[in-house]
């Protein structure tokens, strides 16, 4: 019967993988997939497992295993509703467009810089998606010559990711990381800051001077329009109510989606003060309530497929995870596999697991790599093991345009051709990856023998 379940598994994982050649949104197999692994275990009545730290399996019944993996994945997701809705109300009072007045330079390479650090910042914040989709809406305002701005494209792809590699609010890999208790918002920023400016700083250090990036480009005409009322307000109280939840869970100890919604229902009560002061009387007569409303709209907007996706894929890999599967694989591979990291490490983990894992999600999602890690990895909070992992999987992607959420939308968008970026980038993103790995093993090996 394991068997059949891990079929399931690869089979739902391969579609997920071939969304685009299949045509059909990967929410429909994680959806399918979670329900059959769940169900087969259930109909079977397979022995079902927690694992505790230190001690290892222990027998549980279904139903409070199966509450306890929905709690777990249920503070990502609300957690991440809420971060997209903050999202939406900044956009909604077009914030982001605060964003075009840092930009006055004409050079190419200073350009080059300015996005790329712009990609990285913002995407530590707002995530490395939503970084992506507001620095190419400018991008494209902003450059004309289509073979240029597909360069600028693929370069913010590979600093958007780096980004949020090194926040716990910066991509979802981290959140998860986060709320599992793996890392601290602290001690992933002082192991993995260093290491994801490297990814971005060497591959923008190496394409600023090629010969795309030479020159000027042409001044566009303004288009005289201000910047709507509010949005610079919108723009910075959105970002700070998001930057507030690490501040929050440090003080509180509260899971991270209790000061997320904190932060929620700041922001969208400024919202419906300042939307509210912008209606005459005449609305009066209308539905104005609903109809103007900002956090109604902004709700309307988040990306629920995304949200559904989530829910299937992590409670499929939940459901291995409690038949003890990835357990017992991890302990293969941390017999099998020779560790190459300092002799005071206190953990087995492999780098080439975790850098094999990094390339991984430059093939498939992150995502369930990274929930697989979490079901298979019994080791303490802050380990150098979980930053890595972080560092990673949130860097790989970068190095096929699929292998990202970033690299996808941005694809859509510029309509970029996988083996143009393949050709252009990827290389480009390989650097990246490998410059930022070894500075993070160097880092971790000198903090290490510091300590010891």
């Amino acid at each position: 019967m394991e068997i059949l379940l891990i079929v399931i598994f690869v089979l739902g994982y391969l579609a997920i993988a071939m969304e685009h050649s299949l045509k059909i949104d990967k929410l429909i197999p994680a959806l399918a997939m979670m329900a059959v692994l769940w169900a087969l275990i259930a109909v079977n009545h397979l022995q079902v497992f927690d694992v505790v730290p230190g001690i290892g399996k222990e027998p549980h019944h279904l139903e409070g295993v199966l509450l306890h993996h929905l709690g777990k994945t249920a503070e990502i997701l609300v957690f991440l509703m809420g971060a997209m809705t903050i999202v939406e109300i900044i956009d909604y009072f077009d914030g982001f467009s605060t964003i075009k007045s840092f930009i006055k330079t004409k050079s190419k390479s200073k350009l080059l810089w300015l996005f790329t650090i712009l990609a990285f910042v913002l995407s530590a914040i707002i995530d490395n998606l939503t970084a992506t989709i507001v620095l190419i809406t400018i991008l494209q305002k902003i450059i004309k010559e289509k073979e240029t701005r597909l360069w600028f494209a693929g370069l913010i792809v590979i600093a958007a990711n780096a980004g949020g590699a090194w926040s716990p609010i910066g991509d979802v890999t981290t959140t998860m990381l986060w709320i599992a208790n793996k890392v601290s918002a602290s001690q992933l920023i002082e192991h993995v800051l260093i290491p994801s400016i490297l990814c971005f700083a060497v591959p923008t250090f190496i394409a600023a001077r090629m010969k795309i990036f030479k020159g000027y480009i042409e001044p566009e005409a303004e288009d005289g329009l201000a910047s709507p009322k509010y949005s610079s307000l919108m723009f910075y109280l959105g970002l700070g109510s998001i930057l507030f939840v690490p501040v929050f869970k440090t003080i509180t100890h509260l899971p991270p989606y209790v000061g997320m919604m904190l932060s929620l229902a700041v922001v969208a009560a400024v919202a419906e003060f300042l939307s509210n002061r912008k209606f005459t009387v005449s609305d009066a007569g209308e539905d104005s309530g609903s109809h103007h409303s900002p956090v109604h709209k902004s709700l309307s907007k988040i990306e629920m497929p995304s949200i559904l996706f989530f829910l299937g894929i992590l409670m499929s890999v939940a459901a291995l995870e409690s038949l003890g599967m990835l357990f017992d694989f991890a302990g293969i591979l941390e017999n099998n596999v020779p560790y190459l990291g300092t002799e005071h490490a206190s953990t087995k983990i492999s780098d080439l697991v975790v850098l094999l894992l990094g390339a991984g999600s430059a093939v498939i999602d992150n995502v369930p790599l990274v929930a697989a890690s979490i079901g298979m990895f019994q080791i303490g909070t802050d380990e150098p093991a979980w930053h890595f992992i972080a560092y990673a999987a949130g860097t790989g992607g970068s190095m096929l345009i699929i292998g990202s959420a970033a690299g996808v939308v941005a694809m859509g968008m510029e309509k970029i051709d996988f083996v143009w970026y393949l050709k252009k980038i990827g290389w480009l993103a390989l650097v990246g990856f490998l410059a930022g790995a070894i500075g993070f093993v160097f880092i971790r090996d000198f903090l290490l023998n510091v300590v010891h």
